[in-house]
């Protein structure tokens, strides 16, 4: 019988007695908090790991107790990976493809969290360009390299709530800005994005899933303020009650190497779960039927390809 996981389980919990040796898995944002212990759980177990991160020398030194925890052939290896730069992330992926080695897994991990309004190098609001459109060209550069079988897992959040994608005003150029509406925006993308990917590379026995970590203290909520803080927790934090960086990492190494493909393929899930849909504006639990909308999914697929000038197509 399969065994039942929750809100506190952790990485290892759901790793236990979980063999990757052979498996290569890339992680996004492997330079702190979920990333990093992302990629010691699954380094830990045999698989070979490449960290993606931004600043390396951080993540060089974040990721040291990745390389001590690796085991039975696991590994660490790490590249430069700036996903608010369209140039660095098609150059880290054609390097990843002209290298050749196929992936297992790819977790999307990296992103950015209610941050003053801002732009990415290519002009694309910083929330929506960072989450969404840079992991949006970098996942797709590399379909080629997925073996039979893979996954794709994109870390969205409960903040998806906040908002539904704007398809007419992507960048907040006619919207008032508000950090937790963009937030809400990009981790709807998210989800939509796992909702395209699954639908166009199913028949290539890839799947593709979104997850919410659960709330964790990490650097991820560097830009909260106590006001912004007070938006989203009007009892205060003391009244919400954190997961560790274990236990949040754990639902996105339970997808990606845990649950049934068939059972996370195309869906939403949390807790170690997949989530049921709910509209309920009041319920923090489950996910917001606007973020599994076909139809939404293809219309934001098509928006970021306008975005980016490049189209992804597979038959």
């Amino acid at each position: 019988m399969a065994t039942t996981f929750g809100a506190e389980s952790t990485t290892d919990d759901v790793l236990h007695g979980v063999n990757l040796e052979g498996k290569r898995i890339l992680v996004t944002g492997a330079s702190a908090g979920l990333g990093v212990e992302t990629a010691r759980s699954l380094a830990a177990r045999g698989a070979l790991v490449v960290g993606a991160a931004r600043d390396l020398d951080k993540a060089k030194r974040a990721t040291e107790v990745v390389r001590m925890a690796a085991s039975n052939g696991g590994g660490f290896e790490l590249v430069q990976l700036d996903l608010a730069s369209l140039a660095s992330v098609r150059k880290c992926a054609d390097a990843l493809v002209a290298a050749g080695k196929p992936f297992d897994v790819i977790i999307a991990n990296a992103g950015v969290m209610a941050c003053p309004k801002g732009k990415t190098s290519d002009g694309f609001e910083t929330q929506f360009g960072t989450n969404h459109l840079g992991h949006f060209v970098f996942v797709n550069r590399l379909v080629s390299l997925l073996k039979p079988g893979a996954r794709i897992i994109n870390l969205s959040s409960a903040g998806h709530r906040f908002a539904d994608v704007d398809l007419d005003d992507p960048n907040f150029e006619r919207t008032e800005y508000h950090p937790f509406v963009s937030y809400g925006r990009s981790k709807t993308a998210n989800i939509l994005f796992s909702v395209g990917l699954d639908r166009r590379l199913n028949n290539r026995d890839v799947r593709s899933a979104a997850v919410h970590p659960g709330g964790i203290q990490t650097e991820l909520g560097r830009h909260l303020t106590p006001e912004l803080i007070a938006q989203i927790m009007p009892a205060g934090p003391a009244s919400f009650k954190f997961k560790t960086i274990p236990q949040g990492a754990a639902t996105q190494v339970w997808s990606a190497v845990v649950a049934p493909a068939s059972a996370v393929g195309g869906r939403y899930c949390e807790d170690c779960h997949v989530a049921e849909t709910t509209n309920d504006a009041a319920s923090r639990q489950g996910v917001r039927s606007y973020a599994l909308d076909p139809a939404r999914a293809d219309a934001l697929w098509a928006k970021s390809e306008q975005m980016v000038g490049e189209r992804f197509s597979y038959a």
